[in-house]
């Protein structure tokens, strides 16, 4: 008897009368479910209740290492909608603040102050002394145009930095895939960045794979960091499904090759403070025992969730910014110690705010403009980017208005974090330059990478077409191409093209150039050019 597991997970529902709320979870559950299975972007699936990547290991590793620092990113989402108004105060016009929210404000005296005009609440005091010590810095009014409400939009809005939400790549995903194109052949010796939780999230996927390892607990991530866990392709069910399971779970052993790697970086460390029993201590205790043990990662995406308040936000959004300021406070505690603090940047995302009045049930419903948290001695001081939104006035539907762009913070990480060349920071961010914010940090003292620009004018992918698989490829000049198919393990399948090509577009039928019986299924292509190489994952239909 084969047992299938159920790999769904299924969202508290709101009130029967909240219908389009309950639609959009319904559809992003719907979403999640299918990432998690192998059959849409990301290419993750589900073994034992946990969500793990079977892609390749990309280049990002390698592509990051170019730049002659040691600077690392971490990401905390936020998820669910952060409430900035509660989150730092705007003190100068506490009335209108206080107004707005009878039931849910905070109260003056169960404030710190930050300087004369913000402060934050007191159940946020262990930041108190990383603001004094100059290792945190706020940004004001951080949104975009016409913010659409919705968690799931939003959200990938914030991953693909396209407003309009057709794009379907990541802003890191589009960084990967484009500075390494050949990803699936070159991997790195290290993970090239990590991700606990937010399963669906677009921010690190490509046009056809998630560049992230990525696990849906941290307790999965633990098993491996402790054990280099692997998964067993011999003890299966004798059937059908047992057959697939083991291919399968050798895809996923190709990926966790990298599982030795974390065991080994995280045995080359300790825990050196009290991150406490929550889900965001131990995904920072973790990520923080992975860089003290010189994993090689840049790039770390953790997630605190419950933040969509719409009752009850007094008690819930206590505890929540209670759990993110004592970890955070325990994280840059435990780098110190290990002299690793000023090379990690922690950086807060939300999909939006609240709205600046509450509702009926003692919360705040889905609002516009909110609050980023920066944190590191990197910062160089405390202070506060951007403006303030204006509590007196609000947009049509009552919302604050942005002040700063959302991709304003990520190109300001990218330029003056990261490092990474402007032209390649432009192509990530779609085509369009957003200024960057004086945050305390810049790359100017240090080399960056050289961004081939001529490689732009390469273009690649596959498309379908009558049960057909074409490959598209544009090549700016004319050059010597080859063009070869390969199976998920690596193996080559055949030939497509080898030969002289003028520059343009050209146009390849896989099955009829290969001319031979292919099964259905996905594999990949490579395309040799000009001394370069480009792949990209395809359906055989």
């Amino acid at each position: 008897m084969c047992n299938h597991h159920n790999t769904g997970h299924i969202h508290s529902a709101r009130p029967k009368t909240d219908t389009k709320h309950n639609e959009e979870h319904k559809t992003w559950n719907r979403r999640s479910f299918l990432q998690a299975l192998g059959l849409v972007g990301g290419g993750t699936i589900a073994f034992a209740n946990n969500a793990l990547t079977i892609n390749k290991p990309s280049p990002l590793g390698m592509a990051l290492s170019q730049s002659d620092n040691e600077n690392i990113l971490v990401i905390v989402r936020l998820k669910g909608g952060n409430d900035g108004l509660n989150t730092v105060i705007p003190m100068y016009d506490y009335d209108t603040y206080a107004s707005a929210r009878p039931t849910i404000k905070i109260n003056q005296q169960d404030t710190f102050a930050l300087d004369s005009d913000f402060a934050m609440p007191n159940f946020m005091n262990p930041l108190e002394s990383i603001w004094g010590e100059g290792k945190m810095k706020v940004v004001h009014g951080v949104g975009y145009n016409d913010q659409s409400l919705s968690h799931f939009t939003s959200s990938d809005i914030w991953a693909n930095t396209d407003a309009s939400n057709q794009e379907e790549t990541g802003w890191m995903g589009r960084y990967f895939e484009d500075l390494y194109p050949d990803y699936l052949f070159n991997p790195p010796a290290s993970p090239p960045a990590i991700q606990i939780g937010s399963a669906g999230n677009l921010i690190f996927d490509g046009s056809t794979l998630n560049y992230s390892f990525a696990v849906s607990n941290p307790a999965t991530l633990f098993s491996i960091a402790e054990n280099g866990t692997v998964y067993d392709i011999n003890n299966l069910p004798d059937c059908t499904h047992g057959d697939k399971l083991g291919f399968l779970r050798g895809l996923v052993n190709t990926t966790y090759n990298y599982a030795g790697t974390i065991n080994e970086a995280y045995e080359n460390s300790t825990d050196q403070a009290d991150y406490g029993t929550t889900s965001l201590g131990q995904q920072l205790s973790l990520v923080a025992r992975l860089i003290k043990g010189d994993l090689g990662t840049k790039i770390y995406m953790v997630t605190l969730d419950g933040f969509d308040t719409h009752s009850n936000q007094a008690n819930k959004h206590q505890t929540l910014m209670s759990t993110l300021s004592e970890t955070m406070a325990a994280f840059y505690q435990d780098l110190e110690l290990a002299g690793w603090d000023d090379k990690v940047l922690g950086m807060t995302i939300s999909e939006f705010g609240r709205r600046p009045y509450e509702n009926g049930s003692n919360g705040t419903d889905h609002g516009a403009a909110s609050t980023m948290l920066m944190f590191g001695p990197a910062l160089n001081g405390n202070g506060f980017a951007g403006t303030h939104p204006d509590l007196n006035d609000v947009d049509a539907r009552g919302n604050l208005k942005f002040d700063v762009d959302y991709r304003s913070v990520y190109t300001s990480v990218l330029t003056d974090w990261l490092c990474i060349d402007s032209g390649l920071v432009n192509l990530i961010m779609l085509g369009q330059d957003y200024p960057t914010l004086d945050l305390g940090f810049n790359c100017s003292s240090l080399s960056t990478p050289d961004f081939d620009a001529a490689a732009m004018g390469v273009t690649h992918g596959a498309y379908y077409q009558n049960e057909d698989t074409f490959i598209h490829f544009k090549n700016p000049t004319t050059a010597h191409v080859v063009v070869k198919l390969y199976n998920l393990l690596g193996q080559e399948i055949g030939t497509i093209k080898n030969e002289m090509l003028f520059s343009g577009s050209h146009q390849f039928d896989v099955k009829r150039a290969l001319s031979k019986e292919l099964q259905t299924g996905q594999y990949i292509y490579r395309i040799a050019v000009s001394g370069k190489y480009y792949s990209k994952s395809l359906l055989i239909l």
